[in-house]
């Protein structure tokens, strides 16, 4: 063992000799020794994969879209309003002199009280008189865009109503004051022209084919969110054909980008720099955005757009009839094979459906061939219909598809809806009552029809909402006066094999359609 370790240099001596070498090592062949360079490692890069940028789409579009102020005239409050004050029954000259609150009015002013601001601002207003000029102050605020190189621009009809003078912001911060063109309340349109008396020419932009749009497209939305000016946002098409129930052509399209509160009026762009839709609603609890918008389809507005342009007002097609929706009950009732169509609850007296020979009880299903989903598609296609054209419908009728021909005719003012039902109201039950145990419910003739008297809560015509009072005019499709003609249509539709009849109910609401269960008992 100490002969081996005799052999074995120590730590010390390792190390010196490898501090020895390491300086040999540095010395330049002049003997001058050489500076070490200190050595790093190189920063982290990743090389990213190629993604779609929409620079190029927002630079192309933001010059076409503007933000729109509007200003209305405010009218100051007086007190030769009908408001009243009322003291217990008691006028406040009916009150003691020592009434704390006449002592109030009677010091800081009130109603026939000329003391304090309050009186001072009344008698001013008297002054000016009925020709004051108009009080203008700001009101609302959205977004628009140019769709003409003349200065034609689209926004949102709740931005501009009620407008009395606008103004629109161009990306560069150039104002330009603007006048009211049109305006359509059903599918919540306005358009507006700069007023520029040098002819200048606009960036604008165009409306796509949204056809060719499909659910998980990319869009981008641009607008004027809260007052901050020009916003770009992006997302993707989250659906089609949304109905939110604030028109009878409601038709959106949904997108998930970022919209809020002044992107009304504002585009949304497919990749093409195209107009797939206008920013009108949002969903919202808390009245931020939580990725749910609305967009106007261009397939709606261009229409709609061009008409107001051309003369300020649109000319929609109007059959004139009350509409519900074929439901599975329904149609099981009816004999259809398809719960779809539109189910005619009333024709209106001189319209074009009824002059035409379509009845209650008819089921549209299609028009000029093409079939019809619901309502609301009947809606939109009629009022896309040019007044006084002639069209097909296919109704169905005692079993059978039957051809009309219908001239369509002019909606003029909120003359027709497509209805998809009634609320009932509750009046009082009559006294005498005939029963009709298996449909579970109590009748009594009338004058026009059987009217209900009550009604079992446990029945199926208690889950599908008939209520007492409310009457029955018809089952099938034939007209009933008393419960044994009720009976006699049902056990004819129970040998046809069907398991529902259909019954028209007559409400102080209008008419609808109710699906009763025959086969039981």
């Amino acid at each position: 063992m100490s002969k081996i370790s005799a052999f074995r240099p120590g730590l010390k001596t390792v190390l010196k000799t490898t501090t020895v070498a390491g300086l040999a090592a540095v010395m330049l062949a002049t003997g001058i020794p050489a500076r070490v360079s200190e050595s790093f490692a190189e920063a982290v890069s990743v090389q990213a994969p190629q993604v779609a940028s929409f620079a190029d789409v927002v630079s192309a579009v933001s010059p076409a879209v503007v933000s729109v102020r509007v200003q209305s005239d405010i009218k100051p409050a007086n007190d030769e309003s009908n408001f009243s004050f009322n003291f217990g029954g008691r006028s406040l000259d009916e009150l003691p002199d020592d009434h704390p609150l006449k002592r109030f009015f009677r010091e800081f002013g009130g109603p026939d009280q000329s003391h304090g601001d309050r009186g001072k601002d009344r008698q001013f207003s008297d002054r000016r008189g009925p020709d004051r000029k108009p009080h203008l102050r700001p009101t609302s605020q959205g977004s628009g865009f140019f769709i003409s190189e003349d200065g034609y621009i689209v926004t949102n009809n709740h931005v501009v109503n009620d407008g009395s003078a606008f103004t629109v912001v161009m990306n560069d911060g150039t104002e330009l004051d603007a006048k009211l063109v049109g305006k359509d309340t059903r599918t919540d349109l306005a358009v507006l022209k700069v007023e520029e008396k040098d002819k200048r020419k606009f960036t604008y932009v165009s409306f796509a084919d949204d056809s060719q749009i499909r659910v998980g497209d990319w869009v981008v939305a641009v607008g004027n969110p809260f007052g901050l000016g020009g916003t770009v946002t992006a997302g993707i098409i989250s659906a089609r054909g949304r109905d939110i129930g604030s028109g009878p052509y409601d038709d959106y399209l949904q997108v998930d980008a970022a919209v809020n509160r002044g992107n009304s009026g504002g585009p949304t762009f497919n990749l093409n720099g195209q107009v797939v839709g206008i920013n009108t609603a949002i969903f919202s609890p808390s009245g931020g955005n939580v990725g749910i918008a609305f967009a106007i389809p261009a397939s709606v507005a261009k229409g709609v757009v061009a008409d107001l342009m051309k003369d300020g007002k649109v000319d929609r097609g109007w059959l004139g009839v009350q509409i519900q929706p074929v439901s599975r009950d329904i149609a099981d009732s009816l004999g259809l094979a398809d719960a779809a169509g539109a189910l005619v609850v009333e024709p209106q007296a001189d319209s074009p459906g009824a002059k035409a020979g379509i009845k209650k009880g008819d089921v549209i299903t299609a028009l000029d061939g093409d079939p019809i989903k619901d309502p609301r598609d009947l809606a939109r296609r009629v009022a896309d219909i040019a007044p006084g054209k002639k069209v097909d419908l296919s109704v169905w009728r005692d079993g059978k598809s039957q051809n009309v021909s219908v001239e369509i005719g002019t909606l003029a003012g909120e003359q027709i809806q497509a209805a998809t039902g009634a609320e009932e109201v509750e009046p009082e039950a009559p006294a005498s009552e005939q029963a009709l145990a298996d449909l579970g419910i109590s009748v009594t003739p009338g004058d026009d029809g059987l009217t209900v008297s009550s009604v079992d809560p446990d029945s199926d015509a208690s889950d599908r909402g008939l209520k007492e009072g409310d009457r029955i005019t018809s089952v099938n499709n034939q007209a009933v006066k008393s419960a044994d003609d009720v009976v006699k249509v049902i056990d004819n539709a129970r040998k046809d094999g069907r398991s529902k009849a259909l019954f028209q109910i007559e409400t102080n609401d209008g008419s609808r359609f109710l699906a009763l269960p025959i086969d039981q008992g």
